[in-house]
């Protein structure tokens, strides 16, 4: 045997023993990621998804895509929304709803009221066929508001005045250099009570309620999980454990199921649990000091503003 022989032999035995550690290590990388995983997360197995919509509501971009994705998701077999909100934008509390109604028509889903879900926390929590809150829990305030200001008598102490150019007589309304003319006021009142009229209409529709109780409700006010229960807001009292046996008796969910956190950062990007602070502000001070300049909402807002409230 010559030398170019043997250097040959060496060099198969080398790739051999080369194939064999690459095989080797991925097999090892392969079972260390299916260790990782916890049971019941694992991808693709069956689950019910836990999913919290918290703070004040903005532009709800991120919800209705989050909940798009679980509704296109066969591993989910069930949605928990756990709703802390005290509201927010009319357009953003909208088109939650809309996403979560096409979620429910797919799969069972329950609202779960945690702290609070009022204003257009409820308006998102409607298109649920089943909700529970605690008999504490705060919900309601069906209604809009919107805030304007006038910083027009600071501006004439300043010696500043606006001289706006507009193309008709609405076109400047509201202004915050100019006090509000008669005519603008009754125009937004109409945007205010136009907008009014879709959430009553909205709430009417999800809870299979008549459009006129749903007005004698409607005054803004909001009440407890208890109140509410009484006048037909919610279903039931309880929290996650009453809204996981609703699915398994009335949606016929195995019981077996695990349930699971939908992680911000995961690999569907789809939790909302930014906004702790803006929650917190929002619950104590009210809309004005509870929104955030980022968020981009649309002006309108449904939103319960409360005093300061704790025990």
């Amino acid at each position: 045997m010559n030398l170019e022989t043997d250097a040959l032999i060496d060099r198969q035995r080398l790739k051999r023993r080369l194939t064999f550690w690459r095989v080797l290590a991925v097999v090892a990388l392969v079972l260390a990621a299916i260790v990782a995983v916890p049971h019941g997360h694992r991808l693709g197995s069956a689950q019910i998804a836990r999913y919290a919509i918290n703070g004040v509501i903005g532009d709800g971009r991120e919800q209705v895509e989050a909940l798009d994705a679980l509704r296109n998701d066969a591993s989910v077999r069930g949605v928990l929304l756990h709703l802390d909100t005290p509201g927010g934008a009319v357009g953003g509390g909208e088109g939650i709803h809309a996403a979560l109604q096409l979620l429910a028509a797919a799969k069972p889903v329950v609202a779960v009221m945690d702290g609070t879900a009022a204003s257009a926390g409820y308006m998102i929590a409607v298109a649920a066929p089943h909700i529970v809150a605690r008999e504490s829990t705060l919900t309601g305030s069906i209604g809009v508001i919107l805030e304007l200001g006038d910083v027009s008598g600071l501006l004439d102490k300043l010696g500043i005045r606006a001289d706006p150019l507009v193309s008709g007589p609405l076109k400047g309304q509201p202004s915050f250099t100019a006090p509000l003319s008669a005519p603008g006021r009754q125009y937004l009142q109409g945007l205010v009570m136009d907008l009014y009229d879709q959430f009553v209409g909205i709430v009417a529709s999800g809870r299979h309620m008549n459009t006129d109780k749903v007005r004698q409700l409607a005054d803004g006010r909001a009440y407890t999980g208890r109140q509410a229960l009484g006048l037909g807001l919610i279903d039931e009292i309880g929290g996650e454990q009453q809204a996981l046996h609703w699915m398994q008796t009335q949606r016929h969910l195995d019981a077996a199921l695990p349930v699971r956190d939908v992680d911000r950062g995961g690999w569907l990007n789809r939790m909302s649990k930014a906004g702790t602070a803006d929650s917190l502000l929002g619950l104590l001070f009210g809309a004005r000091e509870g929104l955030s300049q980022s968020l981009h909402v649309d002006g309108f807002y449904a939103l319960w503003q409360p005093s300061l409230m704790r025990n």
